[in-house]
């Protein structure tokens, strides 16, 4: 619900840039990424030695050894080490949500200073043994003598030892996002020239965001990188219209590697404090954490997959007393540019928003020109936990600049799922 009690300072976002995986972090964990991005944190803040309330970390590729990450990420800065942390995940959303987290417990009184983000890897993949061969091994670890354990072992075969290697894929219907996307995209009419152009206007906004100066002071450098490294400033539409389909490659395929995000490793992280806190501390507060909401939708049975941030936002809209066009800026995950132009085209349909969302009419349009003003995840990438406290920072720092007025948040999840969130100034 809406919070009505202490307002939630966001004092603002920092993260290491964004990289292309398998490049500049390759061979780096989770808990390094993070560590570097909340000791930038504790450096920009003068937060060294101090205790805070609580941090709140996800990732979506973390391995069993990471299982308590965040509380030794927050033992790896100069945070007060008496500082505690949890894990959390919700897919691509998570970061959103440990900031949510973060932000109820402030507003609470629980807490009066927190942190929330994220982060996540293709260059650290967690490959896992196949189950068959980890049962047996613990059936060898469980012997009671070297003759059983011999017996026990000589079990095992050569298909067992086949490595299982993540994949970003819907259990539930075997198909990936893209996969999936498409078949939004065919659903809603979205045509591949509307992908490109959203993708390159993605890229523009982000290649004029760097020449600003508007990124300066929410990237700390690692491993060599200053600046994320998947913006291209040399893209146009005839280089976009000549890459081929990468998930339906038929004719009828739309979406290719130019206007969906590709793997990318990074981490991202939030501060959040009430009003007495940041007061005391000398913080700054750039805008205020006022809302959010989680969604989901029955893409099982025929909903698209990343539908779900149409309903989130109709309740955050219908809670608020909000219509979608109060708000001054919109950050709006692009997991695809597909994706993005669905949800946009679904607010825009009496019929949908009648049928899906319960209202009396259309939601409506936005006015483009206040979205992903500083680029999008096309542009800049997409580790899948840290984008939501990549597009919170972004977000309070438009409304810092602005002085006042609204924002709105928006991310697709897997599971078909979807968060969106609510800040002003």
């Amino acid at each position: 619900m809406r919070n009505v009690n202490h307002r939630v300072a966001i004092v603002g976002g920092l993260r290491i840039p964004f990289v292309k995986s398998f490049q500049q972090y390759s061979r780096t964990s989770n808990q390094e990424m993070l560590t570097a991005t909340l000791q930038g944190m504790v450096e920009k803040y003068s937060l060294s030695g101090k205790l805070l309330g609580d941090v709140a970390f996800g990732a979506v590729m973390q391995s069993s050894f990471e299982w308590n990450y965040s509380r030794e990420v927050v033992l790896g800065t100069t945070l007060h080490p008496n500082t505690p942390a949890f894990n959390l995940q919700r897919a691509c959303g998570t970061s959103l949500e440990t900031i949510n987290l973060i932000a109820l417990k402030i507003s609470t009184g629980q807490i009066d200073s927190g942190v929330g983000g994220g982060s996540d890897t293709n260059s650290d993949l967690p490959i896992m043994l196949q189950r068959k061969l980890a049962w047996k091994l613990i059936d060898i670890n469980g012997a009671k003598s070297i003759s059983q354990r011999i017996a026990r072992f000589l079990k095992i075969n050569l298909k067992d030892l086949k490595p299982n290697y993540p994949a970003v894929f819907e259990p539930r219907t075997g198909m990936t996002m893209g996969q999936h996307t498409e078949l939004m995209v065919k659903e809603w009419k979205i045509g591949r020239q509307e992908q490109d152009q959203l993708s390159y206007e993605s890229h523009m906004n982000a290649v004029k965001a760097y020449e600003e100066g508007f990124y300066n002071d929410m990237l700390v450098p690692f491993k060599g990188a200053t600046r994320d490294t998947i913006v291209r400033a040399d893209t146009n539409m005839e280089k976009l219209a000549k890459l081929k389909p990468a998930f339906d490659k038929s004719p009828a395929g739309t979406l290719t590697a130019g206007n969906s995000t590709i793997f990318t490793d990074g981490a991202a992280a939030v501060l959040l404090t009430s009003e007495e806190y940041a007061s005391k501390n000398n913080l700054p507060i750039q805008a205020y954490f006022a809302d959010c909401e989680a969604a989901a939708v029955d893409f099982v049975n025929g909903a698209g997959l990343l539908m779900a941030p149409t309903l989130a936002v109709a309740r955050l809209l219908q809670r608020n007393n909000l219509t979608l066009q109060d708000f001054d800026y919109y950050e709006i995950h692009e997991a695809f540019a597909g994706q993005v132009l669905c949800t946009l085209k679904a607010w825009e349909s009496e019929d949908y928003c009648k049928k899906e969302l319960g209202l009396a009419k259309a939601l409506g349009s936005i006015d483009r020109s206040k979205m992903n003003v500083k680029g999008g995840s096309v542009a800049l990438g997409h580790p899948f936990g840290a984008t939501g406290a990549r597009v919170v920072g972004t977000m309070a720092k438009l409304l810092h600049q602005k002085g006042k007025g609204r924002g709105l948040v928006s991310v697709c999840t897997a599971g078909g799922m979807g968060v969106a969130a609510i800040i002003e100034k």
